[in-house]
C-alpha cells in the first residue's frame, strides 16, 4: 500500500500569471487538480510545508490527500515546475485518483542478495542500467520500490525485467522486449588476468 500524506490548500479564486504571481508574493504555491471527470480546481499550497514533503523520497509515487475547503481530494503529484535559476517551486500539477484508477510511475529500484552473487563476491561490479522502472499500478498501491534479487548471477550476466518479481496488478509499460536493468561486469583486473589466462 502507498503511503499517503495529507496536505492543506486554499482556493485561488481565479487562475493565470498575474493571479500565480501574487501567490507566490504571498509565499503560496500556485497548484491545480484536475482529473477524475471533475472540473479542475484551482489551489495554492503553504511554501514550506510542501517544499518538505516535495524532497522526500518518492514524492511522485505518493499519494496525498489534499484538503480543500473542507474537502479532501485523494491526488498523485503529476508534474512540478522549478524556477530555472533558483531551483524553487512555481507550480503543482495533481491528478484526482481512486481506487480503479490505473496510471504509470517511475518506481526507483533496489538490489538486494548481492552477497548470494557468484559474479559479486569474485569482484564483478554491478552495473545498473535502469535506476527506476515505469510501470502501471493501480493508484492505491503504487510500490515504494522494486526490489530485484542478485542470487546466483554471475560475471557476464544480465538481470532482465522477466527475472523481476513484480506487486499483484502491476505490469511494465514496456511489454514489446525483455529489457536489460543491470549486468554484472568484471573488474579491469579480473578481465586482465582471463586475458593473461588466454
Amino acid at each position: 500500500m502507498t503511503k499517503i500524506i495529507p496536505l492543506g490548500a486554499q482556493t485561488r479564486e481565479r487562475a493565470g500569471k498575474g493571479t500565480a504571481r501574487q501567490t507566490r508574493r504571498d509565499g503560496r504555491i500556485p497548484a491545480v487538480i484536475y482529473g477524475g471527470k471533475q472540473a479542475p480546481v484551482t489551489i495554492s499550497l503553504e511554501k514550506f510545508e510542501f517544499t518538505r514533503v516535495l524532497h522526500q523520497p518518492g514524492f511522485f509515487t505518493h499519494l496525498f490527500d489534499v484538503t480543500v475547503d473542507g474537502t479532501a481530494h485523494r491526488v498523485l503529484p503529476r508534474d512540478v515546475q522549478f524556477h530555472p535559476v533558483t531551483d524553487v517551486p512555481l507550480h503543482v500539477d495533481f491528478l484526482r485518483v481512486s481506487s480503479d484508477t490505473r496510471i504509470n510511475v517511475q518506481v526507483p529500484v533496489e538490489f538486494a542478495d548481492q552477497d548470494k552473487s557468484a559474479g559479486l563476491k569474485r569482484g564483478g561490479v554491478l552495473n545498473i542500467v535502469r535506476h527506476e522502472l515505469e510501470l502501471s499500478c493501480p493508484a492505491d498501491s503504487i510500490p515504494e520500490h522494486i526490489t530485484i534479487s542478485c542470487e546466483g548471477f554471475d560475471v557476464g550476466d544480465s538481470i532482465h525485467i522477466s527475472a523481476v518479481k513484480l506487486p499483484e496488478g502491476v505490469t511494465s509499460t514496456i511489454t514489446d522486449r525483455d529489457f536489460t536493468i543491470a549486468t554484472i561486469v568484471a573488474p579491469s583486473g579480473l578481465k586482465s588476468e582471463e586475458g593473461a589466462a588466454a
